[in-house]
């Protein structure tokens, strides 16, 4: 359970913890740098993002496993940030029903502020210790759920009080954060640190903290669709047919599932089951 040593009684984060994504940069005067030196050197760090995510792989597992295992169960996927890790969370799942033909409210993003924080900074939403838990209330939460909590700092209020009273609950909770040994870390039961270091501009986490949650939140979610199911082979045999580029994507890949020779007839079944999975099984193939 979450270390009391790590926060402070007015729930302010400890100041003797060690952000290492708010220290100062490797670089420096950075106004006075050519566009080709920002670029390359910008670059050059986004390189070490990949290197932190390869390492972080085993949490990661875990974590995949306890949503795959909930989600067949019949449990939903949170995810719950704020700012730049709130947007990402909520990006995620949002693509999810498309990609992989998930009904939708079964990996649900909540962004501190609520909806208006998509666009633009809502003041102060991310202080409340109490705003993110009663967040997850608003979707009758549960034990057959689980919620993971995305801040770059592992510092954020609101996503540790929400991982803290999920966990009381008897939820699973894991976490996506780029500094070691966190509070919210220490909050969650299956987190996942990915440590980037410090950020080309100083404490810009939306730069390589940013791109290692994304990545990480791909790799979660792909790996939990296809244990799901909800992939076959290597093709997105679920995804909703949303535009004429995925209804020709569809379409070839009913001719190729089937054998079907005649695009316009391959295209027809498709549209008629509506996914390449229903129309492939319509014909027992």
């Amino acid at each position: 359970m979450p270390n009391p040593n790590k926060t402070l009684n007015n729930r302010n984060m400890s100041a003797e913890f060690t952000r290492i994504t708010e220290q100062s940069s490797d670089y420096r005067h950075l106004e006075q740098m050519s566009i080709n030196e920002l670029l390359t050197n910008m670059n050059n760090e986004d390189k070490r993002v990949p290197v932190a995510v390869e390492k972080a792989i085993p949490q990661i597992e875990k974590l995949v496993t306890a949503i795959s295992d909930k989600m067949l169960a019949g449990g939903r996927l949170f995810y719950i940030g704020a700012g730049t890790s709130g947007r990402l969370g909520i990006l995620d799942a949002s693509e999810i029903p498309p990609t992989y033909g998930l009904p939708q409210g079964l990996v649900i993003g909540i962004i501190a502020g609520g909806d208006v924080a998509i666009q633009r900074p809502v003041e102060q939403a991310e202080d409340s210790w109490e705003q993110g838990w009663a967040d997850l209330m608003k979707h009758a939460i549960d034990e057959k759920d689980v919620v993971i909590g995305i801040a770059a700092s592992g510092t954020t209020p609101y996503v540790i009080g929400a991982l803290t009273e999920a966990r009381k609950k008897g939820i699973v909770t894991g976490c996506i954060t780029c500094n070691a040994g966190s509070p919210l870390a220490d909050a969650a039961e299956l987190p996942v640190e990915v440590v980037v270091g410090p950020e080309f501009v100083t404490g810009s986490t939306r730069m390589k903290s940013g791109t290692a949650q994304k990545l990480v939140l791909n790799m979660i979610s792909t790996a939990v669709m296809i244990q799901i199911g909800r992939v076959e082979d290597n093709k997105m045999v679920n995804m909703q047919l949303t535009n004429s580029k995925l209804v020709d994507r569809g379409t070839k890949m009913v001719m190729e599932k089937t054998g079907i020779n005649s695009y316009d007839k391959a295209r027809e079944l498709l549209l008629k089951y509506g996914s390449v999975k229903k129309a492939v099984d319509s014909l027992g193939a």
